[in-house]
């Protein structure tokens, strides 16, 4: 689980994230990044009624939140992210969601790796 030092929770971060932070997309998930304003990285995770009814939709976010942690050690510096999980998430594998993000935490430049 995400301490709660690594959460984006607010509405404003959410829309500060989305209007001002760089999307990098696959076919399961898009991340927004945002250079952070506090102590750590942040992030937060956005899963639509799109993607399922509410049992989907939560082991949806709770696949997506074990992938981020798994990363979070490996950051450049302090970010503010936003996961936004797609239809195809669902459906998907905690390895290919985790090989997504970990693709899109590299192409972001948010990890090192």
């Amino acid at each position: 689980m995400l301490p709660s030092a690594a959460r984006l929770r607010r509405r404003s971060d959410f829309g500060r994230v989305y209007a001002k932070g760089r999307s990098y997309a696959t076919d399961l998930v898009v991340l927004y990044v945002v250079p952070g304003r506090g102590p750590t990285t942040r992030v937060g995770f956005s899963v639509s009624t799109k993607v399922g009814k509410s049992v989907v939709r939560n082991r949806t976010r709770r696949r997506l939140r074990e992938g981020v942690r798994l990363l979070l050690s490996n950051t450049n510096g302090r970010y503010d992210l936003v996961v936004v999980a797609k239809r195809r998430s669902a459906e998907a594998s905690l390895v290919d969601l985790r090989a997504a993000l970990d693709e899109l935490f590299r192409r972001s430049g948010v990890t090192h790796e």
